[in-house]
């Protein structure tokens, strides 16, 4: 186990490591396992879930207090895995496309969907594929992704250009802090076992800063961040205005 580096290397132009591909499709089988190896996301769920459901719903003007307040908007899932968030979105009333590189991934997504009666567009690729054939999309949604990408800025580049005008892109990631090192990665990997050791590497963790200013080269708003924080005392996660280590970033594309 080695330290984190003083600076994250370049990696200019590259949005996939085939390495990360591998890693995440050999527990393809365990997505929706609440205690398997996707345990975290499993936990985090709940509060990320009201996270979007309020952005997408105060973005876009739709009414709270009905059941599919989504209805109708065209949102894409960038690095979808298992499906995981598609589902939840899909019953809000959203047309729900998945997009992941890994087969694997999506052959478990389409499975779970297809046995829970819901109709998700899932496919198999990347987003530089969907941006030159010009797809575009009320909202992108991409959850820990970013952190796991060889060049952030080329990809939300990409993820940029999918969105409509007045379209609005939603994302998580990990703030690249010494705090984030030992909580994320040697706490959550190395001692408590949450995760299995290798699915972080902390010179890809992106600070808010960063972020805000790959977000504004691509052509969208400034961004608005919120800190998710985990509260042992509850076992459970709460938004907080505290990015040390895990955040959201919204932002929307100008008409």
């Amino acid at each position: 186990m080695q330290g984190p580096p003083a600076d994250p290397p370049a990696a200019v132009g590259q949005t996939l490591d085939a390495g990360e591909i591998d890693r995440f499709a050999r527990h393809a089988r365990e997505w929706w396992d609440p205690k398997g190896k996707f345990r975290p996301l499993h936990q985090i769920a709940p509060t990320r879930l009201a996270f979007l459901r309020e952005e997408l719903v105060r973005h876009f003007a739709r009414p709270d207090n009905v059941r599919r307040p989504l209805d109708g908007l065209q949102i894409l899932d960038v690095g979808c895995g298992g499906g995981l968030v598609c589902e939840p979105l899909t019953r809000l009333g959203a047309r729900v496309s998945g997009l992941d590189p890994s087969a694997e991934n999506i052959c478990v997504a389409r499975r779970h969907a297809a046995g829970q009666g819901l109709s998700i567009d899932y496919r198999v690729g990347r987003v530089e594929e969907l941006a030159a054939e010009r797809q575009t999309f009320d909202a992108v949604v991409c959850l820990e992704v970013i952190e796991h990408v060889p060049d952030a800025a080329a990809f939300l580049k990409d993820c940029a250009a999918l969105l409509r005008p007045g379209g609005l892109l939603l994302l998580s990631t990990i703030n690249r802090t010494l705090k984030a090192y030992l909580l994320a990665v040697l706490a959550a990997e190395y001692i408590l076992g949450w995760l299995p050791v290798g699915t972080h590497r902390w010179d890809r963790f992106v600070t808010p800063a960063e972020l805000a200013r790959h977000l504004m080269a691509s052509g969208l708003g400034a961004a608005k961040l919120t800190g998710l924080v985990y509260n042992p005392l509850a076992d459970g996660w709460r938004l907080a205005a505290d990015t040390d280590v895990n955040y959201f970033a919204v932002a929307a594309k100008p008409m």
